[in-house]
This record gives C-alpha cells, structure tokens and sequence, in this order.
C-alpha cells in the first residue's frame, strides 16, 4: 500500500508542472543561486559611446563571493559599471529552452539583491539607491549590444531609467532598504504584474535582468539568487 501512496503522490506532483489536455498550464521554473558557477547566465553592458575611455568605465562581473556584511562564505553574480554616460545599463541574460513554439508564457520574477545603497542617498545625477532602477523582462529575441551612431544601445524596448518598456518592467530601484550604507539583501519581483511574453520558432525565451541608472557614479551589485517562474498561458 505504501508504494502505492508514493507512486499517486508522485504522480500528482508531477501533474502540477506539467501540461493539462489543452498543453496549457505548463510551468518551468528557473533558480540560480550561483554557488557552483552562472548558470548560464551572461553579462553585458549597454547605453555608453564609442568615445568615451572604457577603461573608465570600471565594467566587471563574474561568480563573486557576497561582501561583508553578508554571509561571505555564499556567491553570487557580482556585476558593475561607472556610469560615466548617465544611463548605463548593465544585465545579466540566460536562454530558456524546450517551451512551446511561438507559446505565449507569463514570467514571474523574484530576485534577491545584495546592496549597500540607501533609499535616500545622494551622489551626481542622483541617489545611488534610489537613481538605479531595478529591471527585468523576457523576449523571443536574443537581449544584446548594437552600435547606433557611435553609441552602445540595448537591443530590446526596456524603457528609459524609471520608466518600463515593451520588453522590460520596472521592479523597483537597488536602495537596501536601510539608513545607513551597510550591505543588506533585499528582494524584488513583480508577482503582482506577471510579464508576458512570447517564445520564438524555436521555443525558446531569453531572460535579462538589470539595472538603468541615473546615478552618474560606481554601482556595484550581488545577484544572490534570480527565480523566474514560466508558466504557459491561454491566448484568446
């Protein structure tokens, strides 16, 4: 009887996150924590000219242990930019495989955040906290870097700094939610706006998140852990 009770229970579980008769309701779940590499994901850097020195520039990410303050023995995605053009706009991207051709899927996002910028804090352009805006978004189309007059643009719509676009929503801003500067790990997601977005022939998604900042200085980040959610969707 007993093997029984855990075959049902396995099956049951597995139903829950598989698709239904109609192929709807099928969820894929992403969880990165960093602890043994990327994961697959990259990063870039866009929204800066051709003519400015990029040594100046400071970009660097990598696997990178989290700072003091946090628990130091635990990684993450560190990633970060001087943002000498006043809109910077530094991400990570991951490819999703094995969804439905051309499906359309909800994408919830829940990314926790190592940050020691205070909400209001002040610095040249704008609040290091505050200034640096939090975002997210998916698309059938590969996020990269394309030179347009001599300026490094972001290839998709993610809108410009506080403000979401066709491609992109806004999670918040980089703040730690605290006075004082210390390091803190804050979360953001967009669980009450699930983002929706369409997979190409291939079925497949790509996944960015960054940051569009206003804050013309060094802004230094930990992605400790991303979680997106994909979840198949009726189309009427």
């Amino acid at each position: 009887m007993r093997k029984w009770i855990n075959f049902a229970g396995l099956m049951l579980a597995i139903g829950i996150t598989s698709c239904n008769d109609d192929g709807l309701d099928a969820i894929t779940t992403v969880d990165s924590n960093f602890e043994t590499g990327l994961d697959g994901w990259s990063a870039e850097f866009a929204d800066y000219s051709t003519e400015t020195d990029t040594a100046i520039l400071d970009f660097a990410s990598g696997q990178a242990l989290l700072p003091t303050g946090l628990d130091t023995t635990q990684h993450a995605y560190a990633i970060q930019s001087m943002n000498r053009s006043d809109d910077v706009f530094m991400f990570l991207k991951k490819r999703i495989k094995g969804l439905v051709p051309n499906g359309t899927y909800s994408v919830v996002f829940d990314l926790t955040l190592g940050t020691n910028y205070p909400e209001n804090s002040f610095g040249i352009g704008g609040s290091p906290g505050s200034s640096v805006y939090l975002k997210a978004g998916a698309s059938g189309i590969e996020p990269g870097v394309k030179l347009v007059n001599k300026f490094y643009e972001f290839t998709l719509d993610k809108g410009q700094q506080s403000e979401q676009g066709e491609d992109a929503l806004v999670l918040g801003n980089v703040a730690n939610e605290r006075e004082d500067a210390k390091y803190a790990l804050v979360k953001r997601t967009n669980a009450d706006k699930p983002f929706t977005v369409k997979a190409n022939a291939q079925g497949e998604v790509w996944l960015f998140v960054g940051t569009d900042s206003g804050y013309e200085g060094l802004t230094l980040l930990y992605y400790d852990r991303i979680v997106a959610t994909i979840k198949e969707v009726q189309v009427n």
